[in-house]
């Protein structure tokens, strides 16, 4: 049986640009502790810090 392969934890966190020699992180911040903020879709689009409790909500473009 084929099982699905997962990408290392670091592939899902930062993005790599090897011909320019740059690695981006792909996650938020916090304002308030600087801990990384996990986002939710349900029930509202939203950032949220595990730590500090901090909860950035994202508005409709």
């Amino acid at each position: 049986m084929s099982e699905a392969k997962k990408l290392p934890r670091s592939a899902t966190w930062y993005q790599y640009d090897y011909e320019k020699g740059t690695i981006k992180f792909l996650r938020r911040l916090c304002p308030r502790c600087g801990s990384v903020m996990a986002y939710h879709k349900e029930p509202v689009p939203r950032w949220h810090c595990g730590k500090c409790g901090m909860t950035i909500f994202e508005s409709k473009r």
